[in-house]
């Protein structure tokens, strides 16, 4: 039946000493065992969108263990993604009905497993609830199973005095007694109305309406039927039920507005056309706001499928000074060489060849105000944030790669090409150059048919690891699908078969290739038209603690909770005449 769950993880462990001294014993949670509970979103109680699914709790020797499913709602469906991928690998429980002897945490009830952004057991703090997560300065809602009832608060009070008034003394005690060893918090005790009604979003308070509309009119009704009157549909505020009415709309007028309706395009024009005629001030405060189709903005950005083909090709090591030697046997001096009689034997002599790479860091930035935090509720703006800053990274790493960030040599901001050392623009050892032979022509199908024929030419110059992949622009890719036959008939008809006449493996089309021209120290000005390699023969190294690591921090004095993501790494290619980069010459 197990198998039917998305995930399973520790919800928690038992006799771990938490931050506050308190330790949660064995089977203090043994009643929950088989028991199935809301799975959550850090414990975000106050929204139905916060519920990703449910999970199933299992008692055991350690702890607390869990079997999670996910709903098919989209903030399901975004949270497995998360998981499946890595991103959030902690859990944690909202748990109520505490009992304690000392430090020690003998029973409780748990409510719910949340997923969230980092656990804290041990670590955690409990008070009066269990909430393994991330320390938070907001008050926890405990849900206790009873119907919401609305009231005003100095009623409340009076109606409390009244009952304690009321309340033999032994009674008294043994309530008191109740509310010392249940340590369950109401957070909503000692709020008003309003607030309560604040913590409601618009969904919500607009379900309040239409209730308390109901409400009125139910009552309404009841008492017209029990005074015997038959006509109360008047405005409750007039005092004169003999007025007038005035700002209505008649059946003749609403067929006005609904032929001229035709004529407008719209219903809504022709109603905003007529409503000075009838007397309607502001009528479009009726019409109802434009929805998000989306629960949050989507990002515009280049097309970033090759971003993932580079970064995953490239070898990774788990050091960042990254240093090559090789031996250059191909000179005339390291040849073999024929013997006769009589003659002195001369030594073989072969140059070593030595480069040494240093590691940067890159980084990403960002900042938001906390009361943005928490104004925007409709989904969550961090996460949002933070995946925005890693796809950007990503990228950026993979362009310095492959053809460098583009920015100028002086610029504080520039990731250094001796740090992590472009394909296109790498010493001749590493990086073989071609130029395409249409350096004056403007036509597409001549400038195809030359990079075609500079791909086949030059591919007795690559000496990396197998089949390498091409990097081209979009444009390119197009122009060489677009050719004909002299017969006017396709010659690639897919991309496929051009990568198979091209000899490469792959043909990835790169956004930031698209007119890239560089001042190379060979050919001089030239259009960078295509590159082919084989990735496994770059290499990425990044030593402990240089990986990819996200950061946050608070602003007490600004207010604003800040955010860093950061690699510190070294690249460059490691085997010889492992890329060959194709020019267009504009010299």
């Amino acid at each position: 039946m197990k198998d039917k769950y998305d995930f399973s993880g520790w919800a928690t462990r038992a006799n771990l000493k938490c931050s506050d001294g308190r330790i949660i014993l064995k089977d203090a949670f043994k009643h929950n065992d088989g028991q199935i509970v809301p799975l959550v979103w850090n414990h975000g109680h106050n929204d139905p969108l916060n519920v990703l699914g449910h999970a199933l709790l299992e008692n055991r020797e350690e702890g607390v263990y869990a079997y999670g499913l996910f709903n098919d709602t989209e903030a399901g469906r975004n949270a497995k993604t998360l998981v499946e991928h890595g991103d959030v690998t902690a859990l944690s429980i909202y748990a109520n009905q505490l009992k304690q002897q000392g430090p020690n945490v003998l029973h409780g009830a748990i409510r719910e497993v949340s997923l969230v952004l980092a656990g804290a057991n041990p670590g955690a703090f409990i008070d009066s609830i269990i909430r393994h997560g991330e320390e938070s300065d907001e008050e926890a809602v405990i849900y206790t199973g009873e119907n919401l009832s609305l009231a005003h608060a100095d009623e409340d009070e009076n109606k409390e005095k009244e009952d304690n008034d009321k309340m033999p003394d032994n009674k008294e005690k043994d309530q008191n007694k109740e509310k010392d060893t249940n340590q369950e918090i109401s957070h909503a005790e000692g709020k008003t109305v309003k607030e309560v009604f604040d913590t409601l979003n618009e969904e919500q308070k607009t379900v309040v309406y239409a209730m308390i509309g109901q409400a009125l009119d139910d009552a309404n009704k009841e008492n017209n039927e029990k005074e015997g009157k038959e006509d109360m549909k008047h405005n409750v505020f007039d005092q004169d039920q003999n007025q007038e009415r005035e700002n209505v709309l008649s059946h003749s007028d609403m067929e006005t507005i609904i032929k001229d309706g035709k004529r407008y395009g719209s219903l809504k024009e022709s109603f905003m056309a007529h409503a000075a005629d009838y007397g309607i001030d502001n009528i479009d405060y009726l019409f109802p706001d434009a929805k998000n189709i989306n629960n949050q903005p989507d990002f515009i950005s280049r097309e970033m499928g090759w971003v993932q083909k580079v970064m995953r090709a490239v070898h990774h090591t788990p050091f960042s000074r990254i240093k090559t030697i090789h031996a250059d046997i191909t000179a005339d001096e390291a040849r073999a060489l024929g013997y006769m009689k009589g003659n002195l034997k001369k030594e073989e002599v072969f140059t070593l060849l030595k480069r040494t790479t240093e590691p940067q860091t890159i980084y990403k930035k960002q900042k938001l105000d906390r009361d943005d935090i928490i104004d925007i509720t409709d989904f969550d703006v961090v996460a949002y944030i933070k995946s925005e800053m890693r796809i950007m990274l990503d990228e950026e790493i993979a362009r310095a790669i492959l053809v460098g960030d583009g920015r100028l040599s002086d610029s504080d901001d520039k990731i250094k090409e001796d740090k992590i050392r472009p394909i296109i623009t790498d010493s001749e050892l590493y990086t073989v150059r071609t130029i395409m032979d249409a350096a004056k022509s403007d036509d597409d199908d001549v400038k195809a048919k030359a990079f075609i024929k500079a791909c086949i030419k030059s591919r007795k110059n690559y000496k990396g690891s197998g089949e390498p992949t091409l990097f081209t622009s979009e444009d390119m890719v197009t122009n060489c699908l677009l050719l004909e036959d002299n017969n006017g008939r396709i010659i690639y008809d897919s991309v496929a078969k051009l990568a198979t006449a091209l000899r490469v493996k792959e043909i990835v089309a790169v956004p930031v290739m698209e007119n890239l021209t560089v001042n190379d120290t060979v050919n001089g000005n030239v259009e960078v038209v295509g590159v082919y390699a084989n990735l496994k023969d770059y290499n990425v190294g990044a030593d402990k603690g240089g990986a990819i690591a996200m950061f946050d921090d608070f602003d007490i004095d600004y207010n604003q909770q800040k955010y860093l993501i950061e690699t510190r790494c070294s690249g460059a290619l490691v085997k010889p005449f492992s890329a060959v980069v194709i020019h267009l010459s504009l010299s």
